[in-house]
């Protein structure tokens, strides 16, 4: 039991992070940029499924929003070079302009599946590179006491739009249709882009750190930032990690959750906004328990052992036939999830060099691109093998690999002694 002398001190400590002016910033703009992420990919996910009648259809418009990914690497070598924040923002005003495109497309009866597969993959060569930019701009402007803090702070802003944001995209597509749903949308990104240019610069210049050899050309950053990674175990087998992760878990929680409310739970666009703000609730969860606690954790091993527990209460989820069976799995795949990325993104803010933040945060960005060849295998899977096998065959797939990278990078991932678990 926590002391009343105590429980002030680790209320502070939660709270520690908007000291900083930049964070004070960062956090509502963060928050408005993930909200409009799940309203969209909620809208334009159930959109596509239900005019194509195809969950191939539905897997390739899952994939477009991943095609980017492999831009992030330069996407890092951009914010190294001229700053993480204008950077950010750059890219939030992209998304607005394209989300206004949809809207007008709505508003004048135009939109087309063919329309919705075109403007998703053009906001899929710069989307997947928001999170790694977001966090290397913490990691800038954070000092390092207070970063597990920010960062699950910062992660409340992704889990809470699983809840407010799906729930809101799906009641006001039913109530007003998604020409208004989508004003919403760009409301939020445009607000997103205008809080992060308010935002402070980082006050450090990784720029200036970087040797003169290494910083002719950003392809010369980019080849240091690559080398930098293969050259470091710990950052090596954690982007291994987030890859497999991101090929099996991410699609499950993602992307396929339109097939399961459809075709195993029959229900509607609000149905799929309940199964996403479950998974969301349990993430939001983990923010909170990480906000208070995390300081004590070590990171590597709570990443592994979560992750672990991320995978089975997904395949346990896929083998339920109702929503009142499902949902609590659901819920505890949230919570699993974000009690292993929390630590993940830390870890790897901690124990990156400075100089290579940026370019760190861009590659691991390009794990993210496992959706891809995942999404499109489950979409070819479910057609012939029903969704409850694949997901379970991705499950146990997905278990043995990971504990396969354990093995071999257990000096870095496993052991107390390595920096990755040092508290």
């Amino acid at each position: 039991m926590q002391s009343s002398a105590e429980r002030p001190q680790v209320r502070t400590a939660v709270l520690a992070p908007f000291s900083v002016r930049s964070f004070r910033f960062q956090w509502p703009a963060d928050l408005a940029a993930s909200w409009a992420f799940d309203m969209e990919t909620l809208i334009l996910s159930w959109y596509v499924l239900v005019e194509t009648r195809s969950v191939v259809m539905l897997t390739l418009f899952a994939s477009l929003q991943y095609i980017g990914t492999l831009l992030a690497p330069m996407f890092g070598v951009m914010g190294d070079r001229v700053g993480h924040r204008k950077v950010l923002a750059t890219m939030r005003l992209i998304y607005a302009t394209q989300a206004l495109a949809l809207m007008t497309l709505a508003y004048s009866g135009q939109l087309s599946p063919v329309y919705v597969l075109i403007i998703a993959g053009v906001m899929g060569l710069v989307r997947p590179s928001d999170i790694g930019m977001r966090t290397a701009l913490v990691g800038a402007t954070m000092p390092p006491d207070k970063l597990m803090a920010a960062m699950s702070i910062q992660r409340t802003t992704q889990d809470s739009a699983k809840v407010a944001g799906a729930l809101t995209g799906a009641g006001l597509v039913a109530m007003l249709g998604i020409g208004p749903a989508y004003t919403v949308v760009v409301t939020l990104y445009t607000i997103s882009a205008m809080l992060t240019l308010k935002g402070a610069n980082p006050n450090a210049a990784p720029r200036a750190l970087i040797a003169p050899s290494e910083r002719a050309s950003p392809w010369g950053d980019l080849r240091a930032g690559m080398k930098y990674v293969w050259n470091t175990p710990l950052l090596l087998a954690s982007m291994l990690f987030a890859f497999l992760l991101n090929c099996t878990a991410f699609p499950m929680m993602n992307g396929l959750m339109p097939v399961m409310a459809k075709e195993i739970y029959h229900t509607d666009q609000t149905g799929l906004g309940y199964l996403v703000a479950a998974g969301g609730f349990g993430a939001l969860m983990s923010s909170v328990v990480m906000s208070r606690i995390g300081h004590r954790i070590r990171p590597a091993r709570t990443l592994i052992i979560f992750s672990m527990c991320w995978l089975l209460s997904l395949v346990f989820f896929a083998n339920t036939t109702h929503p009142a069976a499902g949902i609590p799995f659901l819920m505890l795949a949230g919570l699993s999830q974000g009690l292993g990325q929390i630590p993940m993104a830390a870890m790897l803010i901690r124990n990156s060099d400075p100089r290579f933040r940026g370019r760190s945060m861009g590659i691991r960005m390009l794990a993210i691109y496992g959706n891809v060849p995942g999404l499109l295998l489950a979409g070819w899977s479910i057609q012939r093998i029903g969704y409850p096998m694949t997901i379970t065959l991705y499950g146990a797939a997905a278990i043995v690999l990971l504990g396969i990278v354990v093995l071999r990078w257990r000096a870095q991932l496993w052991w107390r002694e390595t920096p990755a678990n040092s508290r």
